[in-house]
């Protein structure tokens, strides 16, 4: 049968109590600049801006097809108007050359009479055409234009959302300078081993330092025992005690309830 390895017991951390109490005014400027941070990283606004983003990158894929359709298009209308004008020219030169007389052979004149009746069914029919093609165009100049005006809101909106974030983003940074400002003055003086004890703490759990008050840790918020108040109560007002349920180093005071 296998025997639960022990955990071995720490030496207990002894500091003057004006220093544990310190710790309290540590955590309280350590856990500002922490929701100062959190508010930094967390503004509506990044969120808000990454959503119309997205939605705005819909629209630019769309407007970029809408754009490939325009040009081919408008290629298409320009091949239709060459393709008109270059049959209506040869029916100007052939009827030109009917009515100057050039040609006097019947058959020949009845064969070019012919050709003129073809041209402009041809003629009919690239016009047609040509007017399918600018109808369609036109549709699809429209089409771009909506989407354009679509995007210019969107960039409208990022715009705002980007000065609104950047205005609040500033207010907060400025508040972070301070606290961060006051951190060097706070931890002054302070030892070195429980000061490192409790950065440690901080690190892994957010809050190092927490007062117990009214018989309940003001990091874990849990109550703590009969049994463990009565410990507590008969340790030294230099050692430091830890919170047997999350392990924070716990700061008595006059509200600690022992």
């Amino acid at each position: 049968m296998d025997v639960p390895s022990l955990r071995p017991q720490e030496p207990a951390l002894k500091a003057d109590p004006f220093a544990q109490l310190k710790l309290l005014d540590i955590q309280e400027l350590d856990s500002r600049a922490a929701q100062l941070r959190h508010a930094q990283a967390t503004l509506p606004e990044t969120a808000e801006i990454a959503a119309v983003t997205a939605e705005r990158r819909v629209v630019e894929d769309r407007t970029r097809d809408a754009r490939v359709v325009v040009d081919d298009l408008a290629a298409a209308q320009a091949k239709a108007e060459t393709d008109v004008e270059a049959v209506r020219t040869r029916r100007v030169r052939d009827q030109e050359r009917m009515d100057s007389g050039a040609v006097a052979n019947p058959k020949d004149l009845e064969r070019m009479q012919h050709e003129l009746a073809t041209l402009d069914r041809r003629i009919g029919v690239l016009e047609d055409e040509e007017l399918e093609v600018m109808e369609q165009l036109e549709e699809a100049q429209q089409a771009l234009a909506a989407l354009e005006a679509e995007l210019a809101g969107y960039d409208e909106r990022l715009a705002a959302l980007a000065a609104s974030r950047d205005e609040k983003v500033g207010g907060l940074d400025a508040q972070l300078a301070e606290v961060v400002a006051e951190r060097p003055a706070a931890v002054e003086g302070m030892p070195a081993d429980l000061l490192a004890l409790y950065d440690k703490l901080r690190a892994s759990k957010g809050i190092g330092a927490a007062e117990l008050r009214a018989r309940r840790c003001g990091g874990c918020q849990l109550e703590l025992d009969t049994a463990e108040l009565s410990r507590i109560k008969t340790l030294p007002s230099n050692e430091v005690v830890r919170c047997e349920e999350c392990s924070r180093i716990l700061v008595r005071t006059s509200e600690s309830g022992l």
